[in-house]
């Protein structure tokens, strides 16, 4: 449509000059009239007033609705626990992650002492035939003593700990059952004494 009149071609340092370049309109080229934005029918205005109608429900919207309301209390609740577990969901993730890197970089013979410490549950659990107290007291038993074996020094720690929870919980239990036997032994409580025959 335009024709550059004057070139200028020059070094890369005359870059930073500033010049003026002349353009001219075709000479053969027909004039053309200029089109008005409103004569445009991306621009043109609707005739009439626009008035927004409701359509009418179908059976499948009001089912959906229906369905809405009646899960509300149970997606609510399903949101309340996500929240809830997440912290303790994402401190597992952590735990998980921390026991996989130890076990990437187990020291050496931990794997050969994990073996030997499992196997001695497997025998406990074996030799724990019958009674269900057994099977819970056996595998651990032998999987304790093969762990004392390995790790004494944190065996010493978990016996002396467990020595003491073990004389708090007797002594709870001394308590309790001294505090009901005062109550079952006081005068209002007399149904069975001998002289009420």
């Amino acid at each position: 449509m335009f024709k550059v009149i004057q070139r200028s071609v020059g070094p890369a340092s005359l870059s930073l000059l500033t010049f003026r370049v002349y353009a001219s309109p075709k000479k053969d080229s027909p004039h053309k009239t200029s089109v008005k934005v409103n004569e445009l029918s991306l621009y043109s205005v609707p005739e009439g007033q626009s008035k927004y109608v409701e359509e009418p429900r179908t059976p499948l919207e009001e089912s959906i609705s229906h369905l809405r309301r009646y899960c509300e209390p149970y997606t609510s609740w399903c949101q309340e626990m996500y929240s809830q577990t997440k912290p303790r969901m994402q401190s597992l993730v952590q735990w998980g992650l921390g026991s996989y890197e130890y076990l990437q970089n187990a020291p050496p013979g931990f794997f050969p002492r994990l073996g030997v410490i499992g196997f001695a549950g497997i025998v406990g659990l074996l030799l724990a035939r019958g009674s269900k107290i057994k099977k819970l007291v056996y595998p651990a038993g032998f999987m304790g003593l093969a762990a004392s074996l390995y790790y004494p020094q944190q065996a010493i720690v978990f016996v002396q700990v467990s020595r003491e929870k073990l004389y708090d919980w007797g002594l709870r239990g001394y308590i309790v059952v001294e505090d009901l036997w005062k109550n079952f032994q006081k005068p209002g409580n007399v149904k069975n004494s001998p002289g009420n025959k």
